[in-house]
C-alpha cells in the first residue's frame, strides 16, 4: 500500500508543475509575442513481476505481463510557436512577423538573442531598440533625427522620408532568423530566446523570402494563449490533483484500519 502513496505523490508533484505552467500562460495572455508552454508528462519505471511472453507454471506462454508503475513526472515544458493574432497599432516602429522567423537582438555582452515581440522604439542616438530594455535590433539601423516618417517594407527594408525630398531614403535592412527546432530555444525572459544545441544554429534570411515570414508595419502579434483552453486545462489539472489526494487519503484510511484491527 505504501507504493500507492508514492505513486500518488508523483501525481501531485506533476500536477503542481502543470498548474504552474498554465498559470504562467494565463499571466502572459496580454504579452506581445508570447508563446504558450505546455507540460510534457512521462510515466516512470515499472516493476516487472511477470514478463509478457514468459513461461508460466503450466508451461504456457504468458500473453500479458504483470507490471506495476511508479507514477509520473514532468520531463519538459514545450513552447508552442503557433501564430498569434494581429493587433493593429499604426505605430511606425511596431512590427509583426506574419509567419515563421524571429527578430535578432544584441544583448549588452554581445550575445545574440531572438524575439517575436516587434515593439521597437528609438534610443538617444536614433538606433532602433527594444522598448523594454533598449537592446539594439540587428543589424543596427539608425534613423536620422530630422526624418519625417519611417517605412518598413514586408521584406524588412527600412526607409525614411527626409524634409525637402520626394523619394524615401533607405537606411537599413532588417534580417530574419529561424531555427529548425524553435521549441528548443531557451526562453530567458524579456520576450527573448537564446540559441541552444537543441534549437540548431540560426538560419538567416530575408523577410517574405527564404521561407521567412513577412513583416507587417504598424501591427503587433498578440500572445497565442487561448484563455478558454487554459482554463479548461486548469480545471482538468485541479481535478487530477484532487483524485491523487483522494488516493492518499484512501490509503491512509486503509493503513489506519490495519493498525487498529491487528
Amino acid at each position: 500500500m505504501q507504493a500507492a502513496l508514492w505513486i500518488s505523490k508523483t501525481g501531485l508533484d506533476a500536477q503542481q508543475t502543470n498548474i504552474s505552467v498554465i498559470s504562467n500562460n494565463l499571466a502572459n495572455a496580454s504579452t506581445i509575442g508570447y508563446k504558450k508552454s505546455r507540460a510534457v508528462f512521462e510515466d516512470l519505471l515499472y516493476q516487472t513481476v511477470n514478463q509478457a511472453g514468459g513461461i508460466s507454471a503450466s508451461n504456457t506462454k504468458l500473453p500479458n505481463g504483470l507490471n506495476i508503475g511508479a507514477g509520473t513526472k514532468v520531463v519538459a515544458t514545450q513552447k508552442v510557436f503557433t501564430q498569434g493574432n494581429m493587433l493593429t497599432t499604426d505605430n511606425s516602429l511596431d512590427m509583426m512577423i506574419e509567419g515563421p522567423g524571429f527578430f535578432e537582438i544584441q544583448l549588452p555582452d554581445g550575445t545574440a538573442a531572438y524575439t517575436r515581440n516587434g515593439q521597437f522604439t528609438l534610443d538617444d542616438t536614433g538606433q532602433i531598440v527594444t522598448s523594454g530594455s533598449g537592446y539594439v535590433v540587428q543589424p543596427a539601423i539608425t534613423i536620422p533625427d530630422n526624418a519625417t516618417s519611417i517605412t518598413v517594407s514586408a521584406e524588412g527594408e527600412v526607409s525614411v522620408k527626409m524634409p525637402g525630398t520626394i523619394e524615401n531614403q533607405v537606411v537599413g535592412q532588417l534580417s530574419m532568423s529561424d531555427f529548425i527546432n524553435p521549441s528548443g530555444l531557451d526562453p530567458m525572459g524579456q520576450n527573448l530566446y537564446l540559441e541552444t544545441g537543441a534549437s540548431g544554429t540560426p538560419i538567416q534570411g530575408t523577410a517574405s523570402l527564404d521561407g521567412m515570414g513577412a513583416i507587417r508595419q504598424g501591427a503587433l502579434e498578440t500572445s497565442n494563449v487561448n484563455v478558454t483552453e487554459e482554463l479548461v486545462n486548469l480545471i482538468q489539472s485541479q481535478r487530477i490533483y484532487e483524485m491523487n489526494s483522494k488516493v492518499i487519503s484512501a490509503v491512509d484510511q486503509m493503513l489506519s484500519y490495519v493498525n487498529q484491527n491487528l
